[in-house]
């Protein structure tokens, strides 16, 4: 059953996603989700160490995956990495069913079948990998995928058939992305280490006045760079963030709380009620009463 209630991806200061998936003694969860159903229609930017697969079942979704921005249509599946940023937004309905499993759901990390096969592929600089219906490898892990998908909608769905099938998955998968062999450690992203020092300045200090040279010394960067950093990760300038945040943050008050626009307005750092209502329906298309009223 798909949800038709508004909701949003919950995450801590670094965009880590907060929620659980799965829990300890099985490290798995499966979602049906429509994106049309999130807040503003996007499933916001977050992380996690979970591995993630989905299938787009209906209609298109807008990707962005680290650097990269692509659309994956109706049929075209997805893989990204642990430890990824990503985002996902819609135009109209898409439907994605999706699995988050930790990698140790495969095997545990101390065994040789994790550091053969498994420690080898999380750890490589590969952070996605698209899956097309017309590619034959491809095309086995799709319907690998749907096979998944359909024994989760099940009462008493088989761990055991579910494990089987997604190790069956991953050595279709190893075997094809050849890119891992001679890298077993990931390289670090020193970009996205830098951009979420400074996401995490611009959330900790939104209700102030910042400025871009301040953005970027939070992070030991010229104002180039952090612009540059900006644009190549989430396609935003840091005052464009810092304004997208401040309306996240207003976003919370207006259907959470009963506090005055007005009051809305100068807690999130917008210099008053008049700016932060034309800026708020540049935004969303909609008067930050006609948000209220909706989310009510």
């Amino acid at each position: 059953m798909i949800s038709s209630c508004k909701t949003v991806i919950q995450t801590d200061e670094s965009f880590r996603e907060t929620s659980l998936h799965g829990n300890p003694r099985y490290p798995f969860a499966f979602y049906l989700e429509d994106i049309w159903d999130f807040d503003f229609h996007r499933m916001d930017w977050h992380w996690h160490q979970e591995l993630e697969f989905l299938v787009v079942q209906e209609g298109t979704v807008h990707c962005s995956v680290g650097i990269r921005q692509f659309d994956l249509e109706q049929g075209y599946g997805l893989f990204i990495n642990r430890s990824i940023l990503h985002r996902f937004e819609a135009d109209n309905h898409a439907i994605i069913p999706n699995i988050v499993f930790s990698p140790v759901f495969l095997a545990a990390e101390q065994t040789g079948i994790y550091q053969d096969f498994i420690h080898p592929l999380v750890n490589a600089a590969i952070p996605f990998q698209i899956f097309s219906p017309e590619v034959s490898w491809q095309k086995n892990i799709l319907d690998n995928l749907d096979s998944v998908f359909e024994l989760q909608k099940q009462p008493s769905s088989s761990r055991l058939l579910t494990i089987s099938l997604l190790f069956h998955l991953w050595n279709t998968l190893f075997e094809h992305l050849q890119d891992i062999s001679g890298t077993s450690v990931r390289r670090t992203d020193m970009a996205q280490t830098k951009l979420q020092l400074m996401m995490q300045y611009i959330q900790d200090r939104f209700r102030d006045p910042l400025s871009l040279d301040e953005i970027a010394a939070s992070a030991s960067v010229s104002k180039s760079r952090a612009l540059q950093i900006f644009q190549d990760h989430i396609q935003f300038s840091p005052i464009a963030y810092l304004i997208s945040y401040r309306l996240q943050r207003a976003a919370f008050l207006l259907s959470e709380t009963e506090k005055p626009i007005s009051s809305i307005a100068e807690e999130t750092g917008f210099s008053d009620s008049g700016y932060f209502c034309r800026t708020w329906k540049k935004h969303y298309g909609m008067t930050p009463k006609e948000y209220r009223n909706t989310h009510r």
